[in-house]
């Protein structure tokens, strides 16, 4: 069974159990596994030690993105390419398990059309459109390189860094190139792991749902959780074969929902 796990930078930052680790290591005797993560609030806190505040936009689905002016761009990339990846990398490795750091940049790994223009809501909640700075809507991944990867053992660690159409670092959600990655790969399973049990409404965790009940519930949804349930909609239209939103705090994290024994389950049907 091939496996994406896209890991948020929460995840990351609970670094006094290995459960997440050990888990991949025992997942990879029999099956094969490509990792993409975030760490958002660490780039933010890096750039403020560093001087360069950071400005939030929201789009009108409700949407939190990060501005990334070319300032910005750099930063979000030496923290997540370099710093958080790296880290990762170096756990997995001490854990004896072959993790390759990438972002979309190495091998063109993951393409992507800059954004000239966005729309945000500002705080008036009056619609502006505004220079898209450094982010963009992926088109291609490089899947034969992912191939190349985890048939032969080793567990890509991939940084939501994209390469742009003139070869510049752009700003992607992690989510939604954990979608683009799992379809390109025509994997059998994405989880996204987050800090919160899976999709809860009316302060219930919601077991089950298939794309048409996604679509309707999408509206009551924050923006946080949405842009999960957006990515699982993406990952399974391009082929993935199901999609779990589940906690990653937790013993198993990884084997738990892939049993269906936690988070909240996304199928085509």
């Amino acid at each position: 069974m091939l496996i994406v796990t896209k890991v948020g930078g929460n995840i990351l930052r609970w670094k006094s159990s290995p459960e997440l680790i050990l888990d991949i290591k025992n997942l990879l005797s029999e099956n094969r596994i490509a990792i993409v993560h975030g760490g958002g609030a660490e780039v933010t806190e890096i750039a403020s030690k560093l001087g360069k505040k950071q400005e939030f936009v929201v789009s009108p689905k409700g949407f939190r993105s990060r501005y990334t002016d070319k300032d910005t761009v750099e930063i979000f990339t030496m923290v997540m390419a370099g710093k958080i990846n790296k880290q990762m990398v170096s756990i997995l490795q001490s854990h004896g398990v072959l993790g390759v750091g990438l972002s979309g940049l190495d091998g063109r790994l993951v393409q992507a059309n800059r954004k000239k223009r966005i729309v945000i809501v500002d705080k008036s909640g009056r619609k502006r459109v505004v220079d898209g700075g450094y982010t963009g809507k992926i088109c291609k991944v490089n899947a034969k390189l992912l191939w190349l990867l985890v048939e032969n053992g080793y567990v890509p660690v991939i940084a939501p860094v994209a390469v742009s159409e003139k070869f510049e670092p752009l700003n992607v959600d992690a989510d939604r190139m954990a979608a683009h990655i799992a379809g390109s790969l025509n994997a059998d399973k994405l989880i996204l792991l987050t800090d919160v049990q899976g999709l809860t409404l009316g302060d219930k965790l919601v077991p089950k749902l298939n794309i048409s009940e996604v679509e309707k519930i999408l509206p009551k949804v924050g923006g946080g959780m949405s842009t999960k349930l957006y990515a699982a909609i993406e990952a399974l239209n391009l082929g993935v074969g199901e999609v779990i939103i589940s906690f990653g705090l937790k013993k198993f994290p990884i084997s738990s929902p892939l049993e269906h024994k936690c988070g909240t389950v996304i199928s085509r049907e």
